[in-house]
């Protein structure tokens, strides 16, 4: 049997978007909505790894809220495989649980790792990175996907590659270390220095090496997950949902890849990538008017330039404004400086501690 048919993806899908809120909600995330054509982002997911990982290898982990409408949009991947986790624990249990569930499946799994709600503008070069991804991973590598950074962002993590390194690779090398979120001046620093680069969450392994890991560095989870009967159990559930909750809440960063000494990366070009962080960023990603107007459904504009407009139903006159982000839903409108995008989820956040469950 090939190795090709020992390698699955699993797509993380758990998030909640609440800096999309108001389209975003609990029953209708960010990974379900529609931003940039007819597809949605989970939906477009799975669509770019279909060259090289066919629906029945691939695997989701999202949360009760979302499980049945993510059954709806895809179709193609087998029900079983698309799983809700009993509780948010962040991505370590998260990866753990499919490494446990994959490796009682085929010992020789190798699994990569895929968030279910970014944008790749250029699905075939990615598509290109994934095959010297498996590759490495197969040697007993853990490897990650590290993006050119394009502007001095402080909002994610980096990856220190070895100085002279050059984007575009096309096979993995040493990783020297990951660093935190840095402060403006850091991120000058990180830019100007050329061996800094994004960390897009996407993981490659072996189901082996990674439960390895996590005995290693994470040994409560672990024991918890290598404690559920086996996945075609009837039991399984049952007590996925009494063992899930007790595990340790961390990423897969802090838990292992920052400590682990056998990391491996891909320093990427340009792909397209974009995490769509927020409304600023699908305000970015779209095609805009001659005053700088993203428009995604009627508008009236007048002496406005720099706005997001997505009212579906009804027509937004706008006069006399600038850097606007308007969205309105039956039920909720929200006007924001786009300069403020990052904080919607505030919003969010005092509406649960309000008890406004209608509008969650």
């Amino acid at each position: 049997m090939s190795s090709i048919s020992h390698q699955y993806g699993l797509i993380l899908a758990g998030g909640r978007g609440t800096r999309f809120w108001p389209r975003s909600r609990r029953s209708r995330s960010k990974q379900v909505l529609k931003f940039f054509g007819d597809r949605t982002l989970i939906q477009q997911t799975v669509d770019r790894l279909g060259p090289v990982l066919p629906p029945e290898r691939i695997w989701v982990l999202t949360n009760h809220h979302l499980r049945a409408e993510i059954v709806q949009q895809l179709p193609e991947v087998p029900k079983l495989q698309i799983l809700a986790e009993p509780a948010q624990r962040n991505t370590a249990p998260a990866i753990g649980l499919a490494a446990h569930i994959l490796q009682s499946l085929d010992p020789d799994a190798l699994m990569g790792v895929f968030p279910a709600d970014h944008v790749i503008a250029k699905p075939g070069a990615f598509t290109r990175l994934l095959r010297p991804a498996f590759q490495s991973a197969a040697q007993g590598n853990i490897v990650v996907l590290g993006i050119q950074p394009r502007w001095a962002e402080t909002g994610y993590g980096y990856i220190e590659f070895p100085e002279g390194v050059q984007a575009g690779a096309r096979s993995a090398i040493r990783v020297v270390s990951f660093r935190e979120k840095p402060d403006a001046a850091t991120a000058e620093h990180f830019l100007a220095a050329g061996n800094f680069y994004w960390n897009a969450g996407m993981f490659f392994w072996k189901t082996s090496v990674l439960l390895d890991a996590l005995r290693r560095f994470l040994p409560k989870t672990e024991h918890l997950l290598a404690g559920l009967p086996p996945f075609t159990s009837r039991k399984f559930s049952e007590s996925l949902a009494a063992a899930f909750p007790q595990c340790d809440n961390i990423s897969i960063d802090y838990a292992v890849l920052e400590r682990a000494a056998n990391v491996a990366g891909i320093p990427v070009g340009d792909i397209g990538w974009n995490d769509v962080g927020s409304w600023n960023a699908v305000y970015d990603l779209h095609k805009r008017d001659a005053q700088g107007n993203a428009l995604r459904s009627a508008a009236l504009v007048e002496k406005s330039t720099g706005n997001y407009i997505d009212a579906e139903g009804k027509l937004v006159a706008l006069l006399g404004v600038k850097d606007l982000i308007v969205v309105d839903t039956p039920d909720a409108l929200l006007i924001a400086d786009r300069s403020r995008a990052q904080e919607v989820g505030e919003l969010v956040r005092r509406l649960e501690k309000s008890g406004r469950e209608d509008l969650l």
